[in-house]
């Protein structure tokens, strides 16, 4: 497919900028990338609305896959190394049709390949354009986790108690040392690590456990156990991932902390390690950074309406702190990297400081500090000054140094992000001036406070309506006075509806799918600069929120809850009432 009319196109539909587009195509001869890679890495259009395009440009009709459709026997037509080589699957088998879709229906490889299929079946041959995340979907079921790691679990031949470390066995004096088979461990973690990419978890525990092994993965926020094996694994398994992640495999007992980075399913990704000394041996956590996961725009996390507009003006002021502020797992660093990426411009100097660095983003300078010799964030916050920056990132205010020097930061000219543990939006003031920030500086420096939570998605395929009864109607009729009205032009008319999933294919009969956040937005305004020079109570600040209209938590999550996005129980037990 040439470049240039796919580039022309794209910008004839409005998906993207000719600016844009120019930039694509210089770094796509630069990297010797294709253009669609790059906006499919980049994220910079959704994949359907990229798909329908492309098979406009093709002549290729796009068919979106239903997963659950797509039976076993379709399985065996075509075999998984051409759906892997070639990037096509199965879709459905007649008498005399079989019916395929490709990612690149004009490669000609990948068109030999399947031609020589359907004449080897004797059958026609019937094409349609597909996704990639629908072609990995069906990749994913040619090979299921739990067949490879029993596979790998029996080409071992494992005898009961060999292989365990000293204080996980009854050491016999006569026994003899077993030499291990690498490669079917090779193989679990590998399949591990897929699975976990493929799930769309954050993070993999491998924990040992009196008598196994247990795997298991954070999926929509909530751990679940996805593999238990046995206990003589389990060094072996260690030693795998710390040789991944250059760790000292001597090194049992302290933690020690490393990453590494793999391509899986043609994407980039980092794995962030953490072990952990327990008595019955190391524990590893490792935390899954997909980009096309953990990178999402503003309007994905779930900030939208006003609360979205106050954001943008506050990132386009010249100078001013931004903070975010939640407690541990509330998602303020994929908003920082969200706001990063909407600030990231040519000519912007966008610096950071972090404490890992997550994601790395192409043309941010992310510098991650290092306490143990002494690069804190306070130390990096002055070297920061001296690299010419328009956006400074400070992963955490952990300190007062670190507090006074973004506040120094914000007064000279620069725009600050930063997050902060407090309760909400209100707390933020009283907790710098608690942390020994002098209150006339807030004032000058401080631009927006923006508290958030994270909480799991209604799947939108099984999600039900069901009339809100008793107190819960009770709650939502007293929330729903205090809101602007702005904020209730787009809720159902009549009774108030909550929705609950029961579960389905399309989310694993989880009932949820994904996470959203809830959003509580302050703005600086001239009365509130007052109130922070004289007397800066919590109450006081709340009282100046109302006048602004500004939508609490909860009120944010029952907005949300109304409209069928989330169910109004984790609403409530995620927020308090104010």
């Amino acid at each position: 497919m040439d470049n240039k009319i796919f580039l022309e196109e794209l910008t004839k539909e409005t998906l993207l900028s000719e600016e844009l587009a120019k930039k694509i195509i210089q770094e796509a001869s630069t990297i010797g990338k294709s253009v669609e890679e790059i906006i499919y890495d980049k994220r910079l259009v959704d994949e359907q609305s990229l798909a329908k395009v492309k098979s406009k440009i093709l002549n290729v009709p796009y068919k979106k896959i239903k997963i659950e459709e797509i039976t076993n026997d379709l399985f065996k037509v075509i075999p998984e190394e051409t759906v892997r080589n070639y990037k096509v699957i199965p879709i459905n088998k007649t008498d005399d049709l079989l019916v395929v879709g490709m990612l690149n229906p004009d490669d000609s490889k990948a068109q030999e390949a399947i031609k020589f299929i359907a004449k080897q079946k004797r059958l026609n041959l019937g094409v349609y354009l597909i996704t990639k995340s629908d072609w990995e979907s069906v990749l994913k079921k040619y090979s299921p986790y739990e067949n490879e790691v029993d596979e790998a679990i029996q080409s071992l031949n494992l005898q009961p108690g060999k292989g365990l470390a000293s204080y996980q066995k009854v050491t016999h004096l006569e026994e003899g040392t077993m030499v291990s088979e690498e490669a079917p461990i090779i193989k679990i973690i590998a399949s591990t690590l897929k699975e976990a990419v493929w799930q769309k978890a954050s993070d993999i525990h491998i924990e040992p456990q009196k008598n196994k092994v247990r795997i298991r993965f954070r999926l929509d926020g909530a751990l679940k156990e996805i593999s238990s094996l046995p206990i003589e694994l389990h060094q072996p398994l260690i030693s795998r991932v710390k040789v991944l992640s250059n760790l000292k495999i001597d090194e049992t007992r302290t933690p020690q902390d490393g990453r590494f980075r793999t391509v899986i399913f043609g994407r980039d990704i980092d794995y962030r390690v953490a072990t952990f000394p327990t008595p019955m041996g190391e524990k590893i956590a490792i935390r899954v950074l997909d980009p096309t996961v953990g990178l999402k725009g503003l309007e994905q996390l779930g900030l939208t309406g006003r609360n979205y507009d106050m954001v943008k003006e506050a990132i386009n002021e010249p100078y001013g702190m931004i903070l975010i502020t939640g407690p541990t797992g509330s998602g303020k660093t994929t908003t920082l990297y969200a706001l990063m990426q909407l600030l990231n411009k040519e000519e912007t100097n966008v610096v950071s400081l972090e404490d890992p660095v997550e994601y790395f983003i192409e043309g941010m300078n992310q510098s991650q500090v290092r306490p143990e010799i002494g690069y804190d964030f306070a130390s990096g916050l002055r070297q920061i000054l001296r690299q010419d920056p328009d956006v400074i990132m400070v992963g955490e205010i952990r300190d007062n140094e670190t507090a006074g020097l973004a506040i120094h930061a914000a007064l000279t000219g620069h725009i600050v992000l930063s997050t902060l543990h407090t309760n909400n939006s209100l707390g933020v003031v009283p907790r710098l001036i608690n942390m020994g920030v002098d209150a006339f500086l807030l004032p000058a420096s401080l631009n927006l406070m923006l508290a958030q939570r994270l909480v799991p998605r209604l799947c939108q395929k099984c999600k039900k309506a069901e009339k809100a009864t008793g107190k819960m109607n009770e709650i939502i009729k007293k929330e729903l006075e205090n809101i602007p009205e702005e904020f209730k032009k787009d809720l159902p008319v009549g009774d108030y509806q909550i929705y609950h999933s029961s579960g389905c294919p399309a989310c694993n009969n989880k009932g949820v799918s994904g996470r959203i956040a809830l959003f509580e937005v302050l703005k600086k305004t001239p009365e509130l600069e007052n109130i922070i020079n004289t007397n800066p109570t919590e109450h006081r600040i709340f009282e100046e929120a109302k006048k602004q209209g500004m939508i609490t938590l909860r009120q944010d999550g029952i907005l949300k809850a109304l409209k069928g996005l989330i169910s109004m129980e984790t609403v409530l037990r995620e927020t308090i009432e104010m």
